[in-house]
């Protein structure tokens, strides 16, 4: 089902899909996907996680210095399915979907802003990571949706490092990392 889910959502370019198509390209009962999603936009979510954890997931998981490399390979990733991303962001999963970017890579963020402002309590980490998640979020669906054709990895990973300096640059020094 979620193979089938993402083909005819690249095929018609929308997310606007009978439940029925979906499941006859599964060869599956309509009754077989209320089983395991509560709608037509639950199986669209379940099928773009299931994209992200077979084809992103292990690359970004691989250990690396190297963070523009990371973030060409997210880039890449979601540049190779564009049609299928666009259309779950501008359809009627988008806040869904979106959620479910933000939960994907929430936990990155707060490694992140751990890294990047020590000390700080475990609700106000969550907070400034979904914050920073959040405009990542956003700099993506932009590119996404209203990036020129063909969409240049290179362009989102410059945005996303550039935002990522200055965010950087304007942490707070650790404590004990300063003259006295």
């Amino acid at each position: 089902m979620l193979a089938a889910a993402v083909r005819l959502t690249v095929e018609r370019e929308t997310t606007d899909i009978a439940v029925t198509d979906i499941t006859d390209a599964a060869d599956v009962s309509r009754k077989l996907l209320y089983l395991h999603f509560a709608d037509r936009d639950g199986l669209l979510v379940a099928a773009a996680a299931d994209l992200l954890a077979r084809e992103l997931l292990p690359q970004v998981d691989e250990p690396t210095d190297d963070l523009r490399a990371q973030v060409l390979v997210l880039a890449r990733h979601f540049a190779g399915h564009r049609v299928f991303y666009r259309a779950m962001l501008t359809g009627p999963c988008a806040f869904a979907m979106s959620r479910a970017l933000n939960d994907l890579f929430g936990s990155l963020n707060r490694i992140f802003v751990r890294e990047q402002y020590a000390g700080l309590d475990e609700r106000t980490v969550d907070d400034l990571a979904a914050f920073f998640i959040g405009g990542a979020s956003l700099l993506l669906t932009e590119w996404l949706v209203d990036g020129a054709d063909p969409l240049r990895p290179e362009d989102l990973a410059d945005r996303l490092l550039r935002v990522a300096s200055v965010l950087r640059a304007a942490s707070p020094e650790p404590p004990g990392d300063h003259l006295p």
